[in-house]
C-alpha cells in the first residue's frame, strides 16, 4: 500500500467526536489510511467497500453537557433500496447461491436514507439515541465540509452499534461478532447458532492472518446478550500481535468485518454486490478511536450516516440455507424500527 509522507498537520479545525464517556476536539489531522502514530487521539474510520480516514484530535476531555437541536425526522420520509417483495427475492437468490456452494453465509442490506432537517445537529441526534437507547458503542463524529481536503463532504456518524469489530489492549486484539438475532431469548433459532458459528471460524482465520501462530482463541461462544428491544448471540475471538503490529495489518486483512459480509468472505462479497445495487459507505463498516496501545472500533450498524443534505440507515440480516425470506425481511424491520422512531422523536410518545 502506498502512504503519502506524514506531513499532514494543519492547524486546528472545526469538529467534534464522542467515545465512550469523551469527547474529542480540535481536528488537525487526516490520513487516507491507518498508518497512524501515538500522538494524537485518532478516530478511525472504514466504508464497507474499503475506503478508510483516520482522523487526528489534539484534545481528549470528559463530555460536558450542552444543547443540540434535532427537530426529527418523520418514519414516513425514509425511503429503502429494497422493499420487502425484493428483498425476499434477494434472500430466495443468497439460498440459490448456497445451494451451488458459493457461500455458506452471506450478509443481505438494504440501506434508507431522508432528507436531513434544516438546522439539524448529529450532536442531538446523538443524545437521543444515548437516552432512549442506550448501547455499548453509542457515539458520534462530525467534521463539516470543507475542513480538509481528504474529506471534501465532511465526515458525519451517530453510532448506537452493539457490536464490537476490534479492541486493542497493548499486544492483544479482542473481537466479538453478533449473529443470531431474535425478540426474545426463546425465539433464537438453530439457524442463529450456526451462523454465529461461521462467523467465528472466519474471524478466527482472518485474526491469525496477523496475529503470532497459536494465539488465536475463542474465549466465549454463543453468549446471550440483551439489547433494548432485542436480544443477540455473541462469541468472542482473541488473539496476541507481534510487537511490530501496525494498524495497517487491520487494514488490509480484516475488513470488510466478517458478520456484516458472510463466509467465505470474498464469495459473500462479490453476492453483496450483485444483489443489494447500492454502496453501502460507513454502513457495514467501522469506526472508533485509537490511542498509542488502546483502541475500541465499532462493527457500522444501528447507525446514522450523514451524506450530504442526507441522513442514511442501515439494516439487514445474515442469510444461510435455513432462512425464511419473510422471517428475514422482519428481521430487518425488527432492528431498524425502534432507531428510527427516536430520530422521529417519537420515542415514548404514542
Amino acid at each position: 500500500m502506498s502512504r503519502d509522507a506524514p506531513a499532514y498537520r494543519v492547524s486546528m479545525r472545526q469538529g467534534a467526536a464522542v467515545w465512550r464517556g469523551f469527547e474529542y476536539r480540535d481536528p488537525v489531522a487526516v490520513l487516507p489510511h491507518w498508518d497512524i502514530d501515538s500522538q494524537l487521539h485518532w478516530f478511525l474510520t472504514a466504508t464497507f467497500e474499503g475506503e478508510c480516514r483516520a482522523v487526528g484530535f489534539a484534545e481528549r476531555r470528559t463530555i460536558t453537557e450542552d444543547q443540540a437541536r434535532w427537530p426529527g425526522i418523520p418514519v414516513a420520509n425514509w425511503t429503502t433500496t429494497m422493499d420487502g417483495p425484493q428483498y425476499r427475492a434477494a434472500v430466495v437468490r443468497t439460498r440459490e447461491c448456497i445451494a451451488a456452494g458459493d457461500v455458506y453465509q452471506a450478509n443481505i442490506c438494504r440501506l434508507l436514507k431522508a432528507p436531513l432537517p434544516q438546522g439539524a445537529e448529529l450532536r442531538g441526534l446523538w443524545r437521543a439515541l444515548d437516552r432512549h437507547h442506550p448501547a455499548p458503542y453509542c457515539g458520534f463524529i462530525d467534521i463539516p465540509a470543507g475542513e480538509f481536503e481528504l474529506l471534501p463532504q465532511g465526515l458525519g456518524i451517530v453510532s448506537a452499534s452493539p457490536e464490537l469489530f476490534l479492541r486493542r489492549n497493548g499486544r492483544t486484539l479482542l473481537t466479538a461478532p453478533i449473529k443470531g438475532t431474535a425478540s426474545t431469548a426463546a425465539q433464537m433459532l438453530p439457524k442463529d447458532r450456526a451462523e454465529n458459528l461461521m462467523i467465528v471460524d472466519l474471524m478466527r482465520n482472518d485474526l491469525a492472518s496477523i496475529c503470532e501462530a497459536g494465539t488465536v482463541t475463542v474465549p466465549k461462544l454463543f453468549a446471550l446478550e440483551e439489547h433494548p428491544g432485542l436480544v443477540h448471540l455473541v462469541s468472542y475471538v482473541q488473539g496476541r500481535v507481534p510487537d511490530d503490529f501496525n494498524w495497517c495489518q487491520v487494514q488490509e486483512h480484516l475488513l470488510p468485518p466478517g458478520s456484516v459480509s458472510g463466509a467465505p468472505k470474498s464469495s459473500a462479497v462479490r453476492i453483496i454486490s450483485e444483489l443489494e445495487g447500492a454502496a453501502r459507505g460507513h454502513y457495514c463498516g467501522t469506526f472508533g478511536i485509537a490511542h498509542a496501545d488502546n483502541a475500541e472500533l465499532a462493527v457500522g450498524i444501528r447507525s446514522f450516516f450523514r451524506d450530504g443534505e442526507w441522513l442514511q440507515f442501515g439494516t439487514g440480516a445474515g442469510i444461510t440455507w435455513g432462512s425464511d425470506p419473510q422471517g428475514e425481511w422482519l428481521e430487518t424491520e425488527l432492528k431498524a424500527s425502534r432507531l428510527l422512531a427516536i430520530a422521529a422523536d417519537t420515542w415514548g410518545t404514542a
